[in-house]
């Protein structure tokens, strides 16, 4: 919640000064901008860390400092940036913030090490803060995958044996591909009618998402269910991404029941088929959802051949036991 109600608040706040009220008091709106979004950026570092250092406060007052140049309405950041003495607080934060980031992306390329795998989001999130980073070069791998990486390798490493379960999804979704294509036409020129506006939004909306559909029908054929050298690597696209210990493993079940399944401590990760695996959990994952708090005590699946599978995780959990 400290995450999250920091942005929700300066929203709310630059969507206040729309107001006429605001118009016609643009000095007090641009002062009483700069209190709320610092006091609420400040009071979310408050609550996510007892403690925060001396960089964090920085980072959080650049941070509201740039919220409001960047949303505030043109006469609110002109009244704004006529008051040398308000700016002056979080401009000089802006600038700490800027200066320290770009001196330590001047160390992280001087120590710049091709096979580290998270050498993008450390190098970005000196300047910018981590969760964005990850989700925007999660968005650029995405769109990367839906683009350009045709007939790609499955993404097997060395010393692991995959197993494929796209076999049976694929079929389904690119029907499911299709019949969007055709909906989202005739929904965009029916749209289009009543508002170019409108139906030029919902064309981005919808070529986004056609986008993530095609990354997904990708993904599912690139990333198979590994068995590696410490667990089963789950794995449905790049929707799941989990790994769970042999040791973790209770038993393994094959064509599990429907009321198995859809027990509340089961995690059916089969997307749109029946399951035929369902691996039983001796140490529990944490809740999948923050509103429910039941632990994952069973994980179901579906593999386009699954007897292979079930062997040879037999025999790692018969070595595992010794």
């Amino acid at each position: 919640m400290a995450a999250i109600a920091p942005p929700l608040v300066i929203a709310m706040a630059a969507a206040l000064l729309r107001l006429p009220i605001a118009a016609a008091h643009p000095r007090v709106a641009a002062l009483l901008f700069l209190w709320i979004a610092s006091d609420a950026m400040m009071l979310g570092l408050l609550g996510r860390t007892r403690r925060p250092g001396w960089r964090a406060g920085i980072a959080a007052m650049a941070s509201a400092g740039m919220a409001v140049l960047s949303l505030s309405p043109p006469p609110v950041r002109a009244a704004l940036l006529a008051m040398p003495w308000a700016i002056a607080v979080p401009a000089v934060a802006i600038a700490l913030h800027g200066g320290w980031g770009l001196w330590r992306v001047t160390a992280r390329i001087r120590q710049w090490n091709p096979a580290e795998p998270d050498r993008w989001l450390l190098l970005f999130a000196e300047i910018m803060p981590r969760p964005l980073v990850r989700l925007a070069l999660g968005e650029i791998r995405l769109l990367h995958l839906a683009l350009f990486r045709w007939g790609a390798a499955p993404d097997i490493p060395a010393d692991t044996r995959g197993f494929a379960y796209h076999r049976h999804l694929q079929p389904m979704m690119i029907a499911l591909l299709i019949l969007s294509c055709i909906e989202i036409g005739v929904t965009h020129l029916l749209v289009a009618h009543w508002s170019r506006t409108v139906a030029l939004i919902l064309s981005v909306v919808s070529d986004v998402s056609l986008l993530y559909l095609i990354g997904l029908i990708k993904s599912l054929r690139l990333a198979p269910v590994l068995l590696t050298a410490t667990g089963v690597r789950l794995r449905a696209g790049f929707l799941v991404d989990r790994t769970i210990p042999y040791d973790a493993i209770a038993g393994v079940t094959a064509h599990p029941d429907g009321e198995t399944v859809r027990a509340p401590d089961s995690w059916n990760i089969a997307l749109l088929a029946w399951p035929n695996i369902l691996l039983r959990l001796s140490t529990p994952l944490p809740p999948r959802l923050w509103r429910r708090r039941i632990p994952v005590r069973a994980v179901a699946f579906r593999l386009d051949e699954p007897g292979p599978f079930l062997d040879a995780l037999q025999a790692r959990l018969d070595a595992e036991a010794g």
